[in-house]
């Protein structure tokens, strides 16, 4: 039963850690008269990505660099897959494209630059640094769309309010990746008692685990109106996990990697991104989420095949 309890806490603690969060990302957001989406795709999406930075810094610094690797490619098929997927079959959702085009475009991006650098069989630091470059890029890309969106933008929240804000987003995202941490001890420990294969548990739990954060705060952001929270932290968190988490990684311990090995994820990665585009009018509707989800499914049956296979 205490594999059962763990898994239920961690779903319990990511409800109440997403609304705290996303209470959180408002308010700095009102304050620092910054458009949500924006706030969202930085702020948001860097805060939710903590569980991958951890694992990131953790396995390079035990010398398997590689466990980042899988866990950010593996993050980004879950994020939009499943997280979105889930968020569009709940209710259609505007994807409003001069919003995100900058986002889907870096998102849709991210991992051809990765199969490039991985092309010669090794991730080395100077490819790192190139990963961590083109972060950098982005980066400063968007503070300064959202330096200059700031005058046309009232402040909706004073300073003490945005400082109650904080405290509200940090307590909610300290339960966020406690809730992480309990999904993946808990529903390792009942696929092992199921006899689920190790890396099965791995490109499902392991994965659905360290992206809870982005799935809580897209849900609670959906029932709350505030649709493009949800959106901006997904696509955000992927441009993290594919230039800033994998770059970190591999500039602590660079690492031997076949393009091969990664290319199912990387193509399912691509795939759920183009199927966010829209094509009549900028509502994605249900049969569009059902295709997320039908992408994310996919994705893990094609990385059992490779997994048994190779």
């Amino acid at each position: 039963m205490y594999p059962v309890l763990e898994f239920i806490g961690g779903v319990i603690c990511a409800v109440v850690g997403g609304e705290l969060f996303l209470r959180g990302v408002l308010g700095v957001s009102g304050w620092l008269r910054i458009p949500k989406a924006v706030t969202a795709a930085t702020l948001a999406a860097f805060a939710t990505s903590s569980p991958e930075i951890s694992v990131a810094i953790n396995s390079a610094l035990a010398g398997e660099p590689q466990i980042a690797l899988g866990d950010a490619l593996g993050s980004n098929v879950v994020n939009i897959g499943l997280v979105l997927g889930v968020l569009i079959v709940m209710g259609p959702i505007s994807f409003i494209w001069a919003l995100y085009k900058r986002e889907f475009m870096t998102a849709l991006a991210a991992p051809v630059i990765l199969c490039v650098l991985l092309a010669d069989g090794v991730f080395s630091r100077t490819d790192a640094i190139i990963c961590l470059a083109v972060f950098c890029g982005w980066f400063f890309w968007v503070l300064r769309d959202a330096l200059q969106a700031r005058d046309g933008i009232e402040a909706t929240s004073t300073g003490r309010q945005a400082l109650i804000a904080v405290v509200f987003g940090v307590i909610g995202l300290l339960t966020l990746v406690l809730s992480g941490k309990l999904i993946v001890a808990g529903g390792t420990a009942l696929g092992e008692m199921l006899g689920v294969s190790p890396f099965l548990i791995g490109v499902t739990i392991v994965a659905f685990g360290t992206s809870s954060p982005e799935l809580a705060t897209a849900v609670v952001s959906k029932l709350r109106g505030h649709d493009e929270v949800g959106i901006g932290t997904v696509l955000g968190s992927n441009v993290f996990n594919c230039l800033f988490i994998i770059g970190l990684a591999g500039a602590i311990h660079p690492f031997p990697q076949a393009v091969a090995a990664v290319l199912p994820s990387v193509i399912f990665g691509i795939l759920t991104v183009l199927a966010l585009m829209p094509i009549k009018g900028a509502v994605l509707g249900r049969n569009r989420g059902l295709m997320l989800l039908a992408l994310y499914a996919g994705s893990i049956v094609a990385a059992w095949w490779f997994g048994t296979e190779h």
